[in-house]
């Protein structure tokens, strides 16, 4: 690993190209949009940094001690693929045909309570859609190239961190989105994007499945 005056150039700019392709802020923020649906600016912002900050735990979790843990619980990255994966499907298959719209209209308005900010804000937000299968791979493996540097440790947590702040800004921008389309934009969004995410868990189940024949 080449060190530029003492500081490790490469392992910092491997880690920001791999950690912002592989959490794809621009690509976050319609599924935001969807998956926060009723629910106001204050809300979605509130959801925004929720979410946020359990990504950034989660993956600064797995920078630190991830591969130990995974090893000693048995556990390898396809099974958390496919899990991911079949959980994501379920949150598509609400949003194409409109089930969380029927399951709250015997209320006379859809009340967005605290639980509901958490729940969204940790799934599908938090995991899979940013803290995933990829970026929970990629940190494991550029945790990996540091060989138990407190130095390189500190710094993936430092990449983790600016991630996660481009896709809160990210978040935040997609409100204005959201205004500008109306309701009958964000509906047809709803269903469009509900067809994307049941591809995207679709796709997690597949490469989780060929990565157990495979490996």
């Amino acid at each position: 690993m080449s060190l530029a005056f003492g500081f490790p150039l490469e392992f910092l700019t491997s880690a920001i190209v791999t950690l912002l392709v592989t959490l794809d802020p621009p690509g976050l923020a319609p599924l935001f949009l969807s998956v926060t649906a009723g629910m106001n600016a204050a809300e979605r912002k509130r959801t925004a940094i929720r979410a946020c900050l359990i990504a950034f735990c989660i993956m600064v979790f797995f920078a630190i001690g991830g591969d130990v843990l995974l090893k000693a619980l048995g556990i390898g990255l396809p099974a958390f693929r496919i899990a991911g994966g079949i959980l994501l499907f379920t949150i598509a298959f609400e949003m194409v045909f409109e089930l969380r719209a029927k399951r709250k209209s015997n209320t006379a308005e859809m009340a967005i309570t605290d639980d509901h900010i958490h729940n969204v804000a940790a799934f599908p937000l938090a995991i899979p859609l940013m803290a995933g299968p990829g970026a929970i791979t990629a940190i494991i493996l550029l945790s990996g190239r540091s060989n138990g540097s407190p130095l390189l440790i500190g710094l993936l947590a430092l990449v983790i961190g600016v991630s996660v702040l481009a896709c809160l800004a990210t978040f935040f921008m997609a409100e204005r989105v959201s205004r500008l389309l109306g309701i009958t934009g964000n509906v047809v969004l709803t269903r469009l994007l509900g067809v994307i995410l049941a591809a995207l868990a679709v796709q997690f189940v597949i490469d989780g499945v060929r990565a157990l024949v495979i490996g």
